[in-house]
């Protein structure tokens, strides 16, 4: 993947690898959220902003209340935060004089993946003792109780271990394929199955990039659109039910433009779903070998950062306690896994669109988790809140779900509500403050490209 979340940040520095060095060596930029285009009816200004900074005041003040009541010009998101506008400027989330991994607002990075899996082989071996041995799995060989060995290699012989952690992909070839740990389909509820995905070099060396995701709806799916520092990565995320391959390329090539005649363009097939659990025995997969949803909002790279984290935090002592890990490992990501599928399905399922069945389709009730059916049932008569889930370490917070229900259109009806004076007043001050946070960013933060060149030349401050 090319997108990430702010999390990152924090897992840089937990490896010990500079800000500077990271941006320079992986062509990375900065990401502030995505901005959804066409989503709600495909009109040309028809557009919302899922940014990465809370709302303004978010845990001192619910501001839905007051803005669906006063806001006729503003979209939510511009009402309660400062970084649409940033991002519709085009401006950096923070300045040069900026220390490494600090903020103005808050940013997570758009990567070329390839660069980065060189920094961290690099890193990791030279710095971390990590040994990294290049040899194809061709046999997985089991202890008596079932517990995996050592796999043997055709180049490196074999390799025994205490715990395997399968990043092996798609092919999960310790959890799925040796350890048959079923596979749960979720393509019942997200449609999309196949991508066409395209490297767009910029038109000139100046041209500007974008500060956010942009995600643009289609006929039968969405294209991606990610600003490196050297080029775009672009790519149509459709349903092969709603729409040929032909269709597709044709949808591409409009987005895109005529020079995309002279370039490569992939066909990725996405297998929509996850494994029914992701630790068994001591095999635990992370990545894609786990499972893996369509790229909207970017899950597939925090997910592997949150399973490092959690592996890291609650590495067993010994094979004894590994079952209790186990267990507690996968309540924990089948709830973050199903947490991610519904918040995916409501970005579609608001939608207002008729120009495809897909659309339609994904309004189907059937197609619809029964546990956000539930959410949308609460949110009709409040605005999404904290207490609204059951876990205390959210993948996507409630300001997130609110920032996606609120730009698409949705209203709750709050005519129950009782909004004192006081309360009135401390909104009215969110707002003021809010407006006067997008005067003072807009006038000091510089443009993404030009902060981007000024880091390849000079770099940031260190921590």
């Amino acid at each position: 993947g090319e997108g990430t979340w702010p999390t990152m940040r924090d897992t840089l520095i937990k490896l010990g690898i500079s800000e500077t060095q990271f941006i320079r060596e992986c062509d990375a930029s900065f990401k502030q959220g995505a901005k959804f285009c066409g989503w709600v009816t495909g009109a040309k200004n028809d557009f919302y902003y899922h940014p990465l900074v809370l709302p303004q005041g978010f845990n001192q003040c619910d501001l839905v209340p007051h803005w669906q009541q006063i806001s006729t010009e503003h979209s939510f998101s511009e009402a309660v935060c400062f970084q649409e506008s940033i991002c519709e400027q085009g401006l950096a989330p923070k300045t040069i004089q900026t220390p490494e991994y600090a903020a103005v607002a808050n940013y997570a990075y758009h990567l070329d993946a390839g660069k980065f899996t060189k920094l961290l082989t690099e890193h990791c071996t030279k710095k971390l003792g990590v040994k990294h041995i290049k040899a194809d799995v061709c046999q997985v060989i089991n202890h008596d109780n079932g517990y995996v060995k050592s796999v043997l290699t055709r180049q490196a012989g074999e390799i025994t271990g205490d715990l395997f952690v399968d990043c092996s992909g798609f092919q999960s070839l310790l959890l799925g394929q040796h350890c048959n740990i079923p596979f749960t389909d979720r393509s019942d509820v997200l449609f999309s199955d196949t991508a066409l995905a395209v490297q767009v070099p910029y038109e000139t060396e100046d041209t500007p990039i974008a500060s956010h995701t942009i995600s643009t709806a289609q006929a039968a799916g969405w294209i991606w659109d990610i600003g490196l520092q050297h080029r775009r990565g672009v790519g149509y995320v459709y349903s092969s039910q709603h729409s040929d391959e032909n269709q597709a390329m044709q949808a591409l090539k409009a987005y895109v433009g005529p020079q995309i005649d002279t370039l490569s363009v992939r066909k990725i097939p996405i297998q929509c779903g996850h494994r029914q659990k992701f630790w068994h025995n001591n095999v635990v997969a992370v990545g894609l070998a786990a499972g893996f949803l369509e790229p909207l909002e970017a899950s597939a790279l925090v997910l592997v950062e949150m399973s490092a984290t959690m592996i890291a935090q609650q590495m067993p002592a010994n094979h004894d306690v590994m079952p209790v890990i186990a267990n507690r490992f996968n309540d924990t990501f089948l709830y973050r896994w199903e947490r991610i599928v519904d918040f995916l399905k409501l970005h579609y399922l608001l939608s207002q669109r008729n120009d495809n069945a897909f659309w339609r389709d994904h309004r189907d009730p059937a197609s619809i988790p029964e546990s956000l059916q539930q959410l949308l049932q609460l949110w009709r008569y409040h605005p999404p809140q904290d207490h609204d889930f059951t876990s205390n370490n959210e993948v996507f917070p409630a300001a997130s779900y609110q920032y996606v229900l609120y730009g698409m259109g949705f209203k709750s009806d709050l005519s129950h509500v009782h909004i004192s004076p006081k309360q009135q007043q401390m909104a009215q001050q969110q707002f003021d403050i809010n407006r006067r946070n997008i005067q003072q960013v807009l006038s000091r933060l510089p443009q993404n490209r030009d902060i981007l060149n000024k880091i390849k030349e000079y770099g940031f401050q260190t921590l």
